[in-house]
């Protein structure tokens, strides 16, 4: 079942997060401030966490938000699924989901900032296998060797 975030899932999405080698620390934190601002704020309108969740327990998670000075164009800042979950298509489901919410909200294009880092490979072959293109890359950008890239996926309006 996928639903918004509720205050008592923020324990639980932490210890996800920290089960992330991929993550550090300091990624753990950004996730969490997001993940605070939205359940302890839920009037916000910037941020939108929707939870995977089976049998009780979170095992996955979305944040989507629409790019501030545009005027349909969104952000997927933070899609994960837990790692002793197993292959549940879990990250298949989130990402489907975050589809249909910007869909929904009228955007017509999802973007997803992630890391040139070898430990990036398998989020960016996710990315890939579920028709996202590369459309921008900046060299050094993290750090000398670490470049940004930012894969997209466009919807057309007209069929929404």
């Amino acid at each position: 079942m996928i639903r918004r975030i509720k205050q008592a899932d923020v324990d639980q999405i932490e210890g996800m997060l920290k089960k992330i080698s991929a993550f550090n620390e300091q990624e753990v934190e950004i996730a969490m401030e997001l993940i605070n601002i939205t359940a302890f704020n839920p009037d916000q309108k910037d941020y939108h966490i929707f939870v995977h969740e089976d049998e009780g327990k979170v095992i996955g998670y979305h944040c989507t938000g629409k790019r501030p000075l545009t005027d349909a164009v969104y952000d997927l800042y933070w899609i994960v699924a837990d790692p002793s979950s197993g292959k549940k298509g879990i990250g298949k489901s989130l990402i489907e989901h975050a589809e249909n919410f910007v869909k929904e909200n009228k955007g017509r294009w999802l973007l997803a900032e992630t890391s040139s880092k070898e430990s990036y490979a398998d989020t960016r072959n996710f990315y890939l296998r579920n028709n996202y293109s590369i459309i921008s890359e900046i060299n050094d950008f993290y750090s000398m060797g670490d470049n940004l890239l930012v894969l997209g996926k466009y919807f057309n309006n007209k069929n929404n």
